[in-house]
């Protein structure tokens, strides 16, 4: 299997506005769609319960799941970004860190970074990979930053924007701190069914909870790969030039243990298997790990990942 990317047509980016009213940067969004607003208000309350990394989550998450899916994508991130020369980079949902090492690998020393997450415990283990002197680790929401206007040259988000139960409001924050022409980055996750591990995951899983399969995975990480949905609310946040690339990569495990692990026990699909039966938590992760052995063979297995990169220009 080859690495790739393609490019997506976004359509005119900068001369076409979503309907409703569109905001100045930094202000909440309105639209005037009744349906955009319901599945908004169905979105906040899906993701509002899939945001809990607590107790051993942030650690397992990052020794499995960091060099299984993270990394790859954090490389590329870091890379879009490795021209600047100075100034402030913000992360946002910075979760373990992945992305903010790649980020100081990467760039300049003249270059700092603020690294933030609404996560505490998701902080509190990045810091301690990551002891340097460029990163200021800070715990705030994506959709109230605690910054001032214009006091970024880019914005760059690994991975969360899945997370926020807001996303419109997030995305004009992300404007507001920047400064005119600074550069918005962030990625998701494409379909499930795109990304080999975690759609065999899922479906294993699934067969031992029949009337309430966990689905955490399926519904946050990989459901909001609407891309053109996405871009309008970029645009109408204040954001021009926004363009969209498909990129596909190789995720590899040492074993197909590691990866269930990491799915079951290193993000809150563990929370909804524990719900039913805290018991049946190696249950289900042994599950896992048969159907990726099944599938992959015995010992280091290999699979299919694939996400969206969307980047977008501050207007001026």
């Amino acid at each position: 299997m080859t690495a790739g990317k393609r490019v997506l047509d976004i359509a005119a980016a900068g001369t076409h506005r979503t309907s409703g009213h569109r905001a100045v940067c930094g202000a909440a969004v309105t639209g005037s769609d009744s349906g955009d607003r319901h599945r908004r208000e169905r979105e906040i309350a899906d993701v509002n319960t899939d945001r809990n990394f607590r107790g051993s989550i942030p650690a397992l998450y990052d020794r499995h799941l960091g060099p299984l899916i993270f990394v790859p994508y954090a490389d590329d991130l870091a890379l879009r970004l490795a021209d600047m020369e100075r100034g402030r980079i913000l992360e946002t949902a910075a979760g373990t860190g992945r992305l903010t090492r790649a980020l100081v690998s990467a760039l300049p020393a003249s270059v700092s970074i603020v690294a933030t997450d609404l996560n505490q415990p998701m902080l509190d283990h990045a810091s301690s990979r990551l002891p340097s002197t460029r990163v200021t680790w800070r715990q705030a929401d994506a959709q109230h930053l605690p910054f001032s206007d214009g006091e970024f040259d880019a914005v760059v988000c690994q991975f969360g924007v899945m997370f926020f139960p807001d996303k419109p409001r997030a995305f004009s924050e992300a404007c507001r701190v920047l400064r005119p022409g600074g550069r918005f980055l962030f990625n998701v996750w494409d379909r499930i069914e795109e990304n080999d591990f975690a759609d065999i995951v899922v479906k294993s899983v699934a067969t031992l909870f029949p009337e309430n399969p966990p689905m955490f995975v399926a519904r946050t990480p990989h459901g909001h790969h609407d891309i053109a949905a996405l871009a309008a609310q970029v645009r109408a946040a204040g954001f021009s030039a926004v363009t969209a690339e498909i990129v596909t990569r190789e995720s590899r495990a040492s074993s197909a243990l590691s990866v269930a692990i990491g799915y079951c026990q290193g993000t809150p699909m563990r929370n909804e298997i524990e719900a039913q039966d805290p018991d049946r938590l190696i249950e289900a992760t042994d599950a896992a790990a048969a159907a990726i052995a099944r599938h992959f063979g015995p010992g280091p297995v290999t699979g299919k990942i694939q996400a969206h990169v969307i980047t977008a220009v501050r207007d001026p």
